[in-house]
């Protein structure tokens, strides 16, 4: 992998020694009458001083290094100058360097290479929730790949893992290494992500570009977010956090001030930059929770489907506005309708399942995610201003979107 820095800039301004003007030479006395070449006493000793004075200065101005000036006192006996005070103590221990001491060796890099073999496929980061190896990253990072390896660090060598479950849906997925082939695992913590607030500390640690366990630190800076997951799906109540995150950062912890996980890192808002503008997002521990345990049990996850994809309601009102209804699904069996631009007609607009209220899109994808295959479910919904119900059989969730 190629990692490149910014070459170091020069302003292109010149420097120069800053000094007085010079001033004209007094002129020498006369010669003695017995010809000889000598300067009057008085001149010499005040001569010395001066050069003794001009040599104290300039030391002092440019070298940093000096460890004892020499001088001459008008006796010549070399005094000796005390050197500058140096501190070597070390600068006081912050929070995240408490963090970073206490959970990094539970971080781990991923290597996984497509099913073809020999190609490079997706990198990423992971972390250790299990002493018996278990290890979570994102389901991205390890889509399609035939072999997975883990490596703890930069000096050690990859331990193969294993592809125990993953879930597209949530973006998350689980491996498992032998412990044997491991140093001494250290499983984290996840913490509730439900009592997570905006402005709460946030460090990201992971393998970002490949360097090797890379610490970053931000707030919490919005909660409640919704993002794609690779399967065309939303993932709800994404955290979002400007802890610098980048490519190779997918699939590592976000931390809480108390070294705790309140999320794993998935996605990055790049505004068409390759790299990260301070908008990241992570999928909540809560999730993780949910979803891990049924993994590991080797079971799949499945997912309530109603068959819509909605907006924002057009006419300015609350709730969320059928755009899409897919043939022959929940919704289309229960008469929902979606917006025509060829007869000019508004989606149907859906305020409330159940009797919980939708104010937007991502308060009826909740909704629909609380619940169970084949479970009813009774929609209200706005059409052409008439309030009107319909009970709805939801299917189960298919691997992707239609």
């Amino acid at each position: 992998m190629g990692l490149w820095t910014d070459d170091e800039q020069r302003d292109g301004a010149s420097y120069e020694w800053l000094h007085a003007p010079a001033r004209p030479a007094a002129p020498l006395p006369p010669a003695p009458a017995d010809g000889r070449d000598e300067l009057p006493k008085r001149r010499t000793k005040r001569f010395v001083v001066g050069l003794a004075a001009l040599a104290v200065c300039v030391a002092a101005l440019t070298s940093v290094g000096v460890v004892a000036l020499v001088g001459d006192n008008g006796r010549g006996d070399g005094e000796a100058v005390e050197p500058l005070a140096v501190s070597t103590s070390a600068t006081a221990e912050t929070r995240i360097n408490e963090i970073y001491d206490r959970v990094s060796p539970s971080v781990v890099s991923i290597q996984a290479a497509t099913s073809g073999g020999g190609a490079s496929g997706a990198t990423g980061s992971g972390f250790v929730i299990g002493a018996d190896g278990t290890i979570v990253t994102n389901d991205h990072v390890v889509e399609g790949a035939g072999q997975v390896q883990v490596r703890f660090d930069d000096s050690s060598q990859g331990v193969d893992a294993e592809v125990v479950g993953t879930d597209p849906s949530s973006d998350l997925a689980v491996l498992r290494v032998d412990p044997d082939d491991a140093p001494p695992l250290a499983p984290l913590t996840l913490a509730d992500s439900d009592g997570v607030r905006v402005g709460d500390n946030a460090v990201a640690i992971g393998f970002p570009l490949g360097l090797d366990r890379t610490a970053t630190a931000g707030i919490v800076s919005g909660l409640g977010r919704t993002i794609e997951a690779p399967n065309g799906f939303t993932i709800d109540n994404v955290v979002q956090t400007d802890a610098p995150i980048n490519p190779g950062n997918s699939g590592g912890p976000l931390f809480d001030d108390r070294g705790r996980v309140i999320g794993v890192n998935a996605q990055i808002a790049t505004a068409g930059s390759q790299g990260n503008v301070g908008i990241g997002f992570a999928i909540p521990s809560n999730t993780v929770q949910d979803v891990i345990p049924r993994l590991q049990r080797g079971q799949t996850v499945k997912r309530a489907y109603l068959g819509v994809s909605t907006g924002p309601a057009l006419n300015g009102t609350a709730g969320a506005e059928v755009a899409k209804v897919t043939e022959g699904g929940p919704a289309d069996r229960a008469g929902l309708r979606a917006g025509s631009s060829l007869t000019g007609t508004n989606g149907d607009v859906i305020v409330a399942v159940d009797g919980e209220i939708v104010d937007a899109p991502d308060d009826l994808s909740a909704l629909i995610s609380a619940r169970e295959p084949g479970d009813s479910a009774t929609v209200t919904y706005l059409r052409e201003g008439r309030r009107e119900t319909t009970s709805v059989t939801l299917d189960e969730r298919p691997q992707r979107l239609p």
